[in-house]
């Protein structure tokens, strides 16, 4: 890996993407510090104990960076890109018309870009306004004056500030994409991440358990070479071509493999997971101790997070989600289908719908270990905490994303390279 990034360095063209990525992150952790308008700076040191910690806004504060912990131009992060992006990949499979958009090659992915773009904006604004109210409830806990001169103006002026962020965001991150190394999505993620490595390293030396001191590098180090084995973990389904005629010229068969992974849907189940069992506890807090809104005080409690009611809950959200995420980004007709047409074949099994059924029966198998490593990984540091007392800086979803973009990541770079290296026949 040492060698791979000091030889890009050595290429100008690989060079420049890498300090055009760099330099979008920077800006990015830059307006991770910039507070939004209308918020006063003095009252946040004492209302951002509640940002932290492994519940709800411990992890949305995790995702933007400690922005949302700051109430920055950034705070929402860019997580509403990610959750539109989400939604419009599970309506392509009930929309007919979406999913018709999805099978036209690059225009259509296009016009699927373009209304995932618009649903961002509108799911940032409600989102926004949803947290000026949740940061307002924040004023009678710490006794401090968050939004001065509360009304309708001010709170529009906060929401349209953070919705302008995350648009913001969402071009800086479109940029990395087509200009620099990797997802600039995954990569603005990963830098909100890695930022709060220092504290999470802080917070370990100063752990006054010293048994706490000396096994957690031992379970970190378990935890990510776990995950870097899964990650890339893979079932390789033979395919075989055969002979045909392609105009006036006959093509050799040939052979190849498909590549399953042991988990195709990625940190999506846990993200999304994590996202639904946060709604009520945000709910039941932003309403408050209202005996109106007593049922939503009690579902709040009930699936506070780090207890045993969300660790369930997550965890069959989950194994769920992982199935049907799968399901949604790997079709075994349509691969079936596309491989007869082709010419191709998995020896010892007959084309069309024997192929379809073999498919699906390989990746159900796979799926099932994956999206219990999934759960299992997400529900490892409240099990640690319930069993030491111990605090975590960092979920389990926080190290599967670190350890995927960075893994994604470093294949570009990989490829890139091999690209520019490869010496022709007639050189």
């Amino acid at each position: 890996m040492i060698a791979t990034i000091f030889g890009a360095f050595r290429v100008k063209d690989i060079r420049n993407k890498i300090l055009f990525t760099f330099a979008m992150l920077g800006l990015y952790r830059l307006g991770s510090y910039i507070p939004a308008p209308g918020i006063s700076t003095s009252a946040l040191s004492d209302i951002q104990q509640n940002f932290g910690g492994a519940g709800v806004l411990g992890l949305l504060n995790t995702f933007s960076g400690g922005g949302l912990g700051r109430i920055a131009l950034f705070a929402l992060g860019i997580l509403p890109y990610i959750t539109s992006s989400i939604i419009l990949q599970l309506l392509q499979v009930v929309v007919p018309s979406l999913e018709k958009l999805s099978k036209e090659g690059e225009v259509g992915q296009q016009r699927i870009t373009q209304y995932t773009r618009y649903l961002t904006v509108g799911l940032a604004f409600v989102q926004s306004i949803g947290y000026v109210f949740l940061f307002k409830s924040f004023e009678n806990q710490a006794g401090v004056t968050l939004i001065p001169n509360f009304n309708i103006g001010k709170v529009f002026l906060i929401a349209i500030s953070l919705t302008a962020g995350t648009v913001l965001l969402m071009w800086m991150g479109e940029l990395i994409t087509q200009r620099g190394i990797g997802n600039g999505i995954s990569l603005m993620i990963f830098a909100s991440i890695v930022s709060r490595i220092p504290g999470g390293l802080q917070s370990w030396w100063n752990n006054p358990s010293q048994v706490f001191k000396v096994m957690m590098p031992f379970i970190a180090f378990g935890v990510v070479a776990a995950v870097v084995f899964v990650q890339t973990g893979e079932r390789r389904i033979p395919i075989q071509y055969a002979r045909r005629q392609v105009g006036q010229r006959m093509t050799s068969g040939g052979q190849t493999f498909l590549p399953l992974r042991v988990n195709m849907a990625g940190v999506i189940p846990v993200i999304f997971a994590a996202s639904m069992m946060a709604i009520p506890p945000t709910i039941g807090q932003l309403i408050g101790q209202n005996k109106v809104h007593s049922f939503w005080t009690k579902l709040a409690n009930f699936l506070s997070p780090g207890g045993w009611h969300y660790i369930v809950g997550e965890c069959i959200m989950i194994v769920v989600f992982t199935y049907f995420y799968t399901a949604v980004t790997f079709n075994p007709v349509d691969y079936a289908d596309g491989l007869r047409k082709s010419g191709g074949f998995i020896p010892g099994v007959r084309p069309g719908r024997p192929t379809a059924e073999f498919l699906d029966r390989i990746l159900a198998r796979l799926t099932f270990p994956g999206a219990l490593f999934l759960a299992f990984i997400a529900a490892l540091p409240a099990i640690l905490i319930a069993r030491t007392g111990a605090t975590f800086a960092f979920g389990g979803t926080s190290i599967l994303i670190v350890i995927g973009v960075a893994i994604d990541t470093m294949r570009q770079l990989e490829a890139q390279l091999k690209m520019r290296n490869y010496e022709g026949f007639l050189k």
